[in-house]
Order: C-alpha cells, then structure tokens, then sequence
C-alpha cells in the first residue's frame, strides 16, 4: 500500500519507519528544511521538503494515488487543513488525522476525517481504567460514523449496581451491546440486572460520552 505521511516529527518518523519496514510505500512531507534532510538520512530518499497544507505539494507527493494520508503534525489546525485538502483536491480514499486537543476530535469527524488518533485521550483512558473506580474506556471509534464503543467496569455504589439496564439513564440513541461477567459474555437486554464487576459494552454517540459516563458513574 501506499501512504502519505505529513509531518517528520518523533511521530511521523516512527511511523513511516514502521510503515517501510512492514513492506509499505511512503512519502513524508514535511515543511521543516533541518528535519526534512534528517529524515532523509535515516529513511532515505522518501521525503519532500515541502508545506502538506499545500495542494501542490500533495499532488507531488501523490496523494491522488495513495491509499491513505497521515496527517501528524503538532497542530491540530494544520492536521485539519492537510485531511481536508487531500479529501477535496486528491480524492485520497482514507485520511488519518492526529489530534492533540480531545476536545477536536468531533470536530474532525463533523468534517469529514475519517479517523481521529489522539494520545492524550488514550493517555487518559489507560490511566482512567487503573482507577479504583472501576474504569471508563472508549475502546474504539466506529468507522465512518460519530459513534464509538465504550467499556465501563460497574463499580460498588455506582447507579446501575443491581439495577436493571432498561433503567440505566443512557443518552438518546446509546444501548448496551453486551455484558462481561466473570469472564463470560453475555447477552444484554433490558430485563438483564447489572451487578457489580460487570464489564458493560456501550454503543453509542461520541459527542454523548460524558452522559454515558454519568448513567453509569453518576
């Protein structure tokens, strides 16, 4: 396959490094002269020393023939930019956007990005799951929509222990997908009572993530 990468950052050098070594083929654009040169020491001769926010530019990088682009700069703005160009100009198939705000994640996908990476946001996540208070985990987005699943851990003294889920006050169009108990999965309907060390799987919008975290935590 073919990938473009944006930005030769820690990030986007890793990656492309991955990429090449899984057998891949890349471009890397990147804006900075020093680090464009630096890359090319390290890669070889797959980087353009040039601004991936610029049309131009990702139409040499072929972008028009790459099956993905990989925007990973530091600046989510920028990141926006790049997707959205190689979407318009390029009719890139699949563009991956990093983001280092959470909160411009919707606003990604409101747009049109296909798929949103943010480390901050799983940061949290993993440090959130070694809480004591059972854990809050969006696993995954859902491609192609503005829906994700989470995994919640029903903790001791939390709203939904030994209540049904038909009760649980979840948001508008959420639902529970399944039900981990004990090492088990389990079917989840509305009757199904809930009880403490469950692990429940909730489909669900991901502008409402934090109402599903309070139907849940409280």
């Amino acid at each position: 396959m073919y990938f473009v990468v944006a930005g030769a950052g820690e990030v986007g050098f890793h990656l492309s490094q991955a990429l090449l070594e899984a057998g891949h083929e890349v471009t890397i654009i990147e804006a900075d002269r020093r680090r464009a040169n630096f890359v090319q020491d390290k890669l070889g001769s797959i980087v353009m020393n040039a601004a991936a926010d610029e049309g131009r530019a990702q139409m040499e990088a072929g972008c028009s023939r790459a099956d993905a682009l990989v925007a990973v700069t530091g600046d989510d703005a920028k990141n926006l930019v790049i997707c959205q160009l190689a979407k318009l100009n390029c009719h890139t198939p699949r563009v991956i956007a990093r983001v280092n705000n959470p909160k411009n994640e919707i606003v990604f996908k409101t747009l049109g990005i296909d798929e949103t990476i943010s480390s901050t946001r799983v940061l949290m996540n993993v440090i959130e799951q070694e809480l004591p208070s059972g854990g809050f985990m969006p696993i995954m987005p859902l491609a192609g929509t503005d829906n994700e699943m989470i995994e919640a851990e029903i903790a001791p003294g939390t709203p939904p222990a030994g209540k049904t889920i038909g009760s649980l006050r979840l948001p508008s169009g959420a639902l529970v997908g399944g039900v981990l108990r004990r090492g088990k999965l389990m079917h989840a309907d509305d009757d199904t009572k809930l009880e403490v060390g469950d692990r429940v799987f909730v489909f669900g919008a991901t502008a409402s993530e934090s109402e599903v975290r309070k139907a849940l935590f409280g």
